[in-house]
């Protein structure tokens, strides 16, 4: 049983994901391993999660490693996710976030994410905004929302790495591979400063700045949990001809 800390929840919210964490948990623990880091950076009250973004799994991942720290996590999803019947019944009950990738309604979104903020509730945004295109899954370049919300409502910013679930289902695939069974790590890293950007005009530049230091330290998560060295410098799909959104991204360097 897990404890959820005090966030000011509702008790109908704390049901639903009771009831959907008794759904997803014993599924993830039966599918890998895990091994969570870090996890003693979360501050207390509303924060935002920055995750890296492998496969299309790890949300399962990261709500399975928030939850079982005491955290109910709230996601900026996309739009078409609410449409559904019964998954769009979900996501409203358990108080996810809509966002429309290519409207006016964005702004809106945000304005929802900083009520679940000032209510002590858990954010979690990928600033990549969608799968990385980086042939070797390094965080890519990251959009700007995650920054604008942080400095928009002074919520502390804490980056998160995993691994090893792209081994489960790797990028894009239609094929779970269960063996070996394999094992995840997710590492939490302290809350980005982001102190002396506060306070003033939330420009290009200053927007920019916030975001290369949330994905800075990202990838040196993600780094430690490799053990390798990242690239010099972060893949940028309009650099190599690729589309920002949806499946069919590859093509060859320009």
């Amino acid at each position: 049983m897990v404890k959820i800390l005090a966030t000011g929840e509702s008790a109908k919210t704390k049901r639903v994901f009771s009831v959907l964490a008794g759904i997803v948990r014993p599924v993830m623990n039966g599918l890998m391993g895990k091994t969570w880091k870090g996890f003693e950076n979360l501050p207390q009250g509303g924060y935002i999660v920055c995750p890296n973004h492998l496969t299309e799994i790890d949300p399962l991942v990261v709500g399975h490693a928030i939850y079982s720290n005491g955290r109910l996590p709230r996601w900026l999803a996309k739009e078409s996710l609410f449409k559904p019947p019964v998954l769009g019944w979900v996501m409203r009950a358990s108080g996810q976030v809509p966002v429309s990738r290519n409207s006016a309604s964005a702004g809106e979104s945000l304005k929802q994410a900083q009520k679940v903020l000032d209510a002590g509730g858990v954010i979690v945004i990928y600033p990549e905004g969608t799968l990385t295109r980086d042939p070797n899954l390094w965080p890519m370049i990251g959009r700007t929302g995650a920054a604008r919300l942080a400095l928009q409502t002074g919520a502390p910013v804490v980056p998160m790495a995993h691994w090893g679930d792209q081994e489960l289902l790797p990028r894009y695939s239609k094929k779970v591979y269960l063996f070996p069974r394999k094992h995840v790590t997710v590492s939490v890293g302290p809350p980005v400063d982001l102190d002396d950007l506060r306070g003033g005009p939330r420009t290009r530049t200053v927007l920019q700045e916030a975001t290369d230091r949330i994905m800075d330290a990202i990838t040196g998560l993600q780094a430690e949990l490799r053990q390798e060295e990242p690239p010099a410098k972060r893949w940028d799909p309009s650099e190599h001809g690729q589309a920002q959104t949806g499946r069919s991204f590859e093509k060859p360097d320009n």
